[in-house]
């Protein structure tokens, strides 16, 4: 099941369900309304609208209540291409939910940031509370999977990791969250990212030096995830500058792709 977030002409930001082409099915390229939020716990249901994709614009699919966690050098290669080893163990740093953008908006350059790079990346969206998850049970507190890029400040990463990552637009999310994925077909899948027609980034999942489950158990044993929360799993090598004007894409295998355009403030 693809969910995505969506605003109609008209119409305050709704959830709904996608059905693409390639499905096969009635209803091919639209978008089904849904009651409440898919995050909240509680049940929805269908409205009864349908709008074709085309017609509407898809946001964020989710903006997380309490945090995004982002993890450092999690693929060998592009720890390597930064000149660093391989953290001891997981390198983790903190988004806030204010950077969050949807496909299509802005990636804003911040006054004084001189080296602006993409990060394409797997992100992992929580379903429900959860501390010191075991892993035989990571697939329980798994909501689904999107796509994320951990824009960075790069020349502001020397000193400040929390402002080279955390500006406003600095965490694009999209186009929908896949829920139908298992733990193991999310580890086996391909990242690309492009700046134009450029191919900058090309990996696959099954390189992260630590998997989405043993992410998981990590990070909640230390602090309380809850529903919506996001985490970003790294980026593999190629990471680059993005200019004022460029469009960057972020594909991954069976969830689509994510683009904005890059401005300056």
């Amino acid at each position: 099941m693809r969910i995505a977030r969506f605003a109609a002409a008209g119409q305050d930001p709704a959830y709904g369900i996608i059905e693409l082409a390639v499905d096969g099915g009635e209803h091919p390229d639209t978008i089904a309304a849904i009651t409440g939020d898919p995050l909240a716990g509680v049940p929805v249901n269908y409205t009864g609208a349908r709008f074709d994709l085309a017609e509407v614009r898809l946001l964020a699919p989710v903006i997380p209540r309490s945090k995004i966690i982002g993890v450092g050098r999690n693929y060998a290669d592009h720890a390597a291409e930064l000149g660093n080893e391989v953290p001891e163990s997981p390198l983790l740093f903190l988004k806030p939910n204010t950077s969050v953008i949807g496909p299509n908006e802005p990636i804003v350059r911040p006054e004084g940031c001189e080296d602006l790079h993409h990060e394409g990346e797997l992100a992992v969206v929580i379903g429900r509370f959860c501390k010191q998850v075991p892993l035989e049970r990571v697939p329980e507190v798994i909501f689904g999977y999107t796509i994320a890029n951990d824009v960075t400040a790069r020349d502001w990463q020397v000193e400040q990791w929390t402002r080279a990552k955390g500006a406003d637009t600095f965490c694009p999310l999209g186009p929908w969250i896949n829920t139908h994925l298992t733990l193991a077909e999310a580890g086996h899948l391909g990242i690309e990212t492009r700046v134009g027609d450029e191919l900058r980034q090309q990996g696959n999942t099954s390189q992260l030096v630590r998997g989405i489950a043993e992410l998981v158990v990590h990070i909640s044993a230390t602090m309380t995830l809850l529903p919506g929360d996001v985490i970003l799993t790294g980026t593999p090598a190629g990471v680059g500058p993005m200019a004022d004007g460029d469009v960057v894409t972020v594909e991954i295998d069976g969830l689509g792709s994510l683009s904005n355009p890059v401005v300056k403030a």
